[in-house]
């Protein structure tokens, strides 16, 4: 009896390990395949082992039949676990303000305030430059010209964009950064644009430019788009910050609903991975809210978890080939890969198999990977550390990369008119656009060009 936690733990040790070997999602380094194993393994066997030890322990020390000391090695091991436990968080102050200090620094390329008085930022903005943070300034500092307008579309530029961007550090509440948002759009007439596009950032405010780009391409400049930021850290760091993200898009939704009135601009809205799940939850009433609040077309990118059935009259795609004949009915979109593994990853993985692993196989999804308790979630996490591999310009469609695709649907989602071969020559203008932000970024290319 005495030998059964080292048995139990050695068993299902070896079975978690085997069953590991398995494919997954995304491709990983070969070190990280072969170890993966052995470290899911061993951390099973050892929870197993710590569990039961303690409990035959304890049973044994209320029987009289072991000392009442005999139940203090396991928890001498728990008591250990916790005390590493408890340094890691001390020592995780010092790593954040080190992330703050990083989303703060403006890189050399982006350093210059925009010249333009329609973006943030530039003259007579209400937001000072200086407290956009590091995605602020890529992002003001990348707004389309009429170059591109010309490359693409083959006409002039009817006017030029507008950007509102009110980073995290631009005021200190939420009301004050929504109030400022509305200020800066009013401030450069947004109002008066054909579109309003209101994009929801990740975590440290980072707002895919990409579907930016095509809408102010595609409408020629009739446009303006507005970002608020909630946060400075990285998604994954950012978790206890949605509820600050979803007050603060309710409250941007609230008030630009108020300013539009029924003659404003078409209102779309957009969200890329923690962006898609913060703007969702700002939404409770769902199709109600999308009524009440005059959004007319809504795209979401990447949605962490996967897509909420509650949006009435959607569609769920994994690439462009999908793009139904006739969009122009439909006003909820969802963008997500059949592989992306942020897509993928729940709680429930941990004990149900769930419908992507049962029958057909969507795009991405290996045949040969299966479903097993515990395994396949600890998989799929590990998945989303490799879920994107960005080559500036050289646009995929796999994983938790939608680049490739966001061109022509982002063009179907808010039912914008662009014919085959300006559609091709998007596509290539957005590829040089990312290369050429990639060099500003990388210091090969000269703030203010």
């Amino acid at each position: 009896m005495t030998r059964f936690p080292a048995a139990a733990s050695a068993v299902t040790a070896g079975l978690a390990g085997l069953a590991a070997r398995g494919p997954s999602l995304m491709p990983w380094p070969e070190p990280v395949r072969k170890a993966f194993p052995y470290i899911l393994g061993g951390g099973v066997g050892a929870a197993v082992l710590v569990t039961t030890e303690l409990a035959r322990r304890s049973v044994g020390a209320l029987r009289g039949t072991q000392s009442p000391s005999a139940a203090l090695i396991p928890l001498a091991v728990v008591g250990g676990l916790t005390a590493s436990g408890w340094l890691a968080f001390r020592e995780r102050k010092r790593f954040l303000a080190s992330m703050f200090e990083q989303t703060r620094r403006l890189d050399p390329g982006f350093a210059a305030a925009p010249l333009s008085a329609m973006v943030s930022g530039g003259p007579e903005s209400l937001v000072p430059f200086a407290r956009a943070g590091r995605e602020g300034a890529r992002f003001l500092g990348s707004v389309t010209t009429a170059a591109d307008v010309q490359e693409v579309m083959g006409t002039a530029r009817s006017k030029e964009p507008i950007r509102v961007f009110v980073g995290y550090d631009a005021a200190g509440t939420v009301d004050d950064r929504v109030e400022l948002a509305l200020a800066e759009l009013r401030r450069t007439n947004a109002f008066d644009r054909s579109v309003l596009l209101v994009a929801c950032p990740a975590g440290t405010g980072y707002a895919n430019p990409t579907p930016v780009d095509v809408l102010e391409i595609v409408t020629s400049g009739d446009c303006a788009t507005v970002v608020v930021g909630y946060g400075l850290l990285p998604s994954f760091l950012s978790l206890d910050r949605v509820d600050v993200g979803v007050r603060t898009q309710h409250a941007l939704l609230e008030a630009i609903a108020k300013e539009c009135g029924e003659d404003g601009p078409r209102v779309v809205l957009y969200g890329e991975s923690l962006g898609a799940r913060v703007q969702q939850a700002a939404l409770p009433g769902a199709v109600g809210d999308l009524a009440r609040l005059g959004i007319d077309r809504v795209l979401w990118v990447g949605t962490p978890g996967g897509a909420e059935p509650r949006w009435g009259t959607s569609i769920t795609l994994d690439n462009p080939t999908q793009v139904p004949a006739n969009p122009h009915t439909i006003p909820v979109w969802f963008l997500e890969h059949d592989g992306d593994p942020v897509v993928r990853l729940a709680a429930n993985l941990t004990w149900r198999r769930p419908e992507w692993l049962t029958g057909p196989r969507g795009r991405s999804v290996p045949e040969d990977m299966e479903w097993r308790p515990v395994v396949t979630y600890a998989q799929v996490l590990v998945d989303t550390l490799f879920a994107q591999n960005v080559k500036p310009g050289d646009f995929q469609s796999h994983g938790h990369d939608y680049r490739a695709d966001l061109g022509a649907v982002v063009a179907a989602a808010y039912d914008l008119t662009i014919d085959g071969e300006q559609a091709v020559r998007l596509e290539e203008r957005l590829r040089s656009q990312e290369v050429a932000r990639a060099a500003r970024i990388d210091g090969t290319v000269p703030s203010g060009l």
